[in-house]
């Protein structure tokens, strides 16, 4: 136990078990750290995880919010973690002051948006013949609204060029509205990428620009605010 509060007036002592392990373990836990871990409470803004350590016990708990779940986007932490799940989690945070430790299951998997055409469609070339085409570009339509969006990019400072260059064919439906994201993977001679989709078809996108991706980020939600 750790004494919190000694009030000698009153002949009163409160003690807490809590703030006792915290000073006992805390001092092990750092941003970055990744460890074994079990699922308690499940709440609808996240869900509070016990951290297992070198002897084998949960000494210390922290919180997985919703957004640091998984990368899809999560309506109810319910449909992906249950009390008892045994889970890897990742130390994001350390608030001592606060005794608060926020945790990430998702950092523990490789983000989505490092995607090119490669990955999205996985490559079975025997089942799927025509998942991926990068030849004839010319004769590549772009999927409906890209044009317009891609005119309105051209008019950004720093953006050089946008242009397709391959397409490729999901083995199912996806969404039939247009999808546009920028992917993080790394540029090549200032040529980001961006992905589009929509039904079966994905279009991989080369952005020419003297842009760094945050910048770009920004110069695309203006574009798309433009369109109607």
């Amino acid at each position: 136990m750790k004494v919190i509060q000694a009030d000698e007036e009153n002949k009163k002592l409160i003690f807490s078990e809590k703030e006792a392990v915290w000073s006992q373990f805390s001092e092990q836990v750092n941003v970055g750290d990744i460890f074994e871990a079990r699922v308690g409470s499940v709440e609808d803004y996240g869900a509070f995880i016990h951290l297992q350590f070198p002897d084998g016990l949960y000494h210390l708990t922290g919180l997985v919010h919703v957004s640091e779940v998984s990368w899809d986007l999560v309506q109810d932490v319910r449909d992906i973690l249950s009390e008892g799940d045994e889970v890897r989690v990742k130390v994001i945070s350390v608030d001592r002051e606060k005794t608060r430790i926020t945790l990430s299951i998702k950092q523990l998997e490789e983000d989505p948006l490092l995607e090119t055409l490669d990955k999205v469609i996985p490559q079975d070339i025997s089942a799927v013949p025509d998942s991926l085409s990068n030849s004839n570009i010319s004769d590549i339509e772009p999927l409906p609204g890209l044009e317009t969006i891609f005119e309105e990019l051209l008019r950004e400072d720093g953006v050089d060029d946008v242009r397709i260059s391959r397409q490729g064919f999901e083995k199912r439906v996806v969404s039939q509205d247009l999808q546009l994201w920028l992917s993080n993977a790394p540029p090549t001679n200032q040529k980001f990428t961006l992905l589009a989709r929509a039904g079966r078809q994905v279009q991989e996108i080369h952005l020419t620009t003297s842009l760094d991706q945050e910048g770009i980020k920004r110069a695309l939600q203006r574009a798309l605010e433009r369109v109607p």
